[in-house]
Parts: structure tokens; C-alpha cells; sequence
């Protein structure tokens, strides 16, 4: 009798615990962290106009995210973007907005809104210093005068991930306006991307390993032409070093269309290449790391005229806490033609000591 008595206890209370966990478990819940890059730019270079030195203390990113699950492997992010525009003041924008399914046990996350675009977050992921500034194919300009991607923009997509992010991927469809324009036409680009992990390394992260990663981007801008971005990357990542080399290829065209007030010209098909090689190298027993990185820009690699755009950046980064880092570095871009106007010589040579902040 006492021992019937025991068992209906010990299943009854593992039945109630069984019960609590469930509950637990299907509790949605609500995050709310901060992400802040902060700056002192110092120009290396004297401004001839004003015979000095241009510097700054500045706020380049100010991120607020808002992260939401609830039961089901449903899961919402909504994430305002603080940034300083080209009159010099603050503004204020969405970055993210959406909504994300996973099914139970599936390898497969489903978004919709204003979600990341295939590349940019992965290769940020990798490098680990956006701090720095935006990587090569968002930084250069292409022909229509803006970056070759963007971040995030609007649109739906699939990431995927097979055998503990062995391959990982994603693809989607956007508007191809980037998350600072709406879309005012009825085209969209389709944009992908597969990484493969060759070799295990110690770092077991989506972006760890020896990995060999694609990207395309087939679209179109508005008023019709060419948006084709192509891309391929060889990255070694372990605890200790990071070092990866990825070479991509831009073609865009502008076809001209109705005859409207503002609208820009028409411009021929133009190919561009983008070269782009960095290293982390964390040294043992510290905090400190040390950073380097080359990237290159032709804008078009059809002409004979001079028009490769070079930058290189090198700095040391310390870890003052899980949630500030500092980093003190120097950032110098140069010209083939070896030409430039005041403001582009004055500015092109950079000190900079930049923090990032998390909470």
C-alpha cells in the first residue's frame, strides 16, 4: 500500500513538473537590448581650406531591439535605426520589422516584412567589426550612386541550416529599393545564399570552420535595366584567427523610361569588380585583437581610363567587458588616378577610436 502510495506521488509530481515546463515553455516573452557604435574621427590630413585637421566626436549607429517568442516557433523583431544623414543631423528609421515561423524540428525559418538581405548580415557576422564601418559592397558606390547591397530591405524569405550549419543558407525575394525606400514599381530581386562548412574548426558558429560561400542577386531598378550581384568567398574561422578573401561582380544598367520630372538618366550596362581580404587575429591569453583589411573597387572594368578605388584599414580592439568593446584604428582609401577635390584628400586618411556598446 505505502509503496502504491509513493509511485502515484512520484508521478504525480513529475506529471505537475512535466506540466510547469510545458507552461514555461509556451510563455511568450519580450527582449528589449540596445546596440551603439560611438566614435572620435580624427583627419590625418590637413583640410586646405581651413588649415586644419577636420575631427569629430560622433554617433554612427544607435540600434534598439525589440525581440519577441511565442509558442508555436513563432518568433518577431522590431528594430529602429538611429543615424546621422547627410545634413548632419539625427534621424530615425526601421531597420527590421518582422515576422518569423519555425516549424517544431524543421531546419527551416520562414520571413516576412522587413527582414536581412542573404549577405551583408552573414559577412558582418564573420568579420565581427561593424563597428569599423559597413563592409566593401555596401561602402563602395555603385553606378546608381548608392552601396552595391544592403542590409535588410522588404520582402520575404527562407534561411535554412542542414547538420549543425554544415551548409547554411538563405534566399528571398526583396523590392531591391533597400530599407530606406519604398518600392515604386512592380519588379524585385531574388537574392541567394549557400555556405558550405569543409573543414570543423573550434568555432562552432554558423560562420566557424573552413567554409566556401556564394551569393546572387538577379533584379532590376526602377524604370528597368540590370541589378545582377555575384559573389564568392573562401573564410577560415577559429577561436584564435579569422581570415577570409571574397571577390564579386556588379552589373547594373538604367533603361530610359517615360519622360518624368527628376528622374535620373539612363546608363549603359556597366561591370564592376569588388575585391575584398581581412584577418582577426585574437591574441592568446588578452583581451586585444588585432584587425586588417583591403578592399578594392573598379567601377568599371571595361574602360581604360584609371578608376580603381582602394581602402586598407588596420587597428587593435580591446574587450573592456561582454559589453563594451573598444577599438583604435586608422582607415586610408586612395585613387588610381591619383586625383582628388580638397574635401576628398582632406577626409581620405582617418584616425579613429570607436567603441560599441550592448545592452
Amino acid at each position: 500500500m505505502h509503496l502504491r502510495l509513493r509511485l502515484c506521488a512520484i508521478i504525480g509530481a513529475a506529471a505537475l513538473a512535466v506540466g510547469a515546463s510545458s507552461a514555461v515553455a509556451q510563455t511568450p516573452t519580450v527582449t528589449v537590448g540596445t546596440l551603439i557604435y560611438t566614435q572620435f574621427a580624427y583627419q590625418l590630413r590637413t583640410d586646405s581650406l581651413t588649415n586644419s585637421h577636420l575631427n569629430n566626436f560622433d554617433i554612427t549607429r544607435a540600434y534598439i531591439n525589440v525581440v519577441g517568442k511565442f509558442p508555436g516557433g513563432i518568433y518577431g523583431r522590431l528594430t529602429p535605426d538611429i543615424y546621422r544623414v547627410a545634413d548632419g543631423s539625427l534621424a530615425f528609421r526601421l531597420k527590421y520589422a518582422y515576422a518569423a515561423w519555425t516549424p517544431e524540428k524543421s531546419p527551416l525559418t520562414m520571413k516576412f516584412g522587413l527582414i536581412h538581405t542573404p549577405w551583408l548580415d552573414w559577412e558582418e557576422a564573420l568579420w565581427d567589426y561593424r563597428m569599423q564601418g559597413s563592409m566593401a559592397l555596401e561602402r563602395f558606390q555603385s553606378p546608381a550612386g548608392a552601396g552595391y547591397l544592403s542590409s535588410a530591405d522588404f520582402g520575404a524569405g527562407i534561411d535554412g541550416k542542414i547538420g549543425f550549419d554544415q551548409v547554411n543558407f538563405q534566399i528571398g525575394a526583396y523590392n531591391g529599393e533597400f530599407y530606406s525606400k519604398p518600392e515604386t514599381d512592380r519588379y524585385k530581386d531574388v537574392e541567394a545564399r549557400l555556405s558550405v562548412r569543409v573543414l570543423d574548426s573550434d568555432d562552432h558558429s554558423r560562420v566557424g570552420g573552413l567554409r566556401i560561400t556564394g551569393y546572387g542577386a538577379i533584379g532590376k531598378p526602377t524604370g528597368g535595366g540590370r541589378r545582377n550581384r555575384y559573389i564568392g568567398m573562401i573564410s577560415y574561422k577559429f577561436k584564435l584567427l579569422t581570415l577570409s578573401g571574397e571577390y564579386g561582380r556588379a552589373r547594373d544598367s538604367l533603361e530610359n523610361g517615360p519622360p518624368v520630372a527628376g528622374a535620373p538618366p539612363a546608363v549603359p550596362q556597366t561591370d564592376g569588380d569588388i575585391l575584398s581580404f581581412f584577418g582577426v587575429l585574437n591574441i592568446p591569453n588578452s583581451k586585444a585583437a588585432v584587425i586588417a583589411r583591403w578592399d578594392q573597387q573598379k567601377p568599371n572594368v571595361d574602360t581604360t581610363t584609371p578608376n580603381k578605388r582602394s581602402r586598407i584599414i588596420g587597428g587593435v580592439s580591446y574587450q573592456l567587458s561582454p559589453q563594451v568593446r573598444v577599438l583604435a584604428d586608422v582607415d586610408n582609401q586612395w585613387f588610381e588616378s591619383g586625383t582628388y577635390t580638397n574635401a576628398q584628400n582632406s577626409t581620405r586618411t582617418t584616425g579613429l577610436f570607436q567603441m560599441q556598446v550592448a545592452f
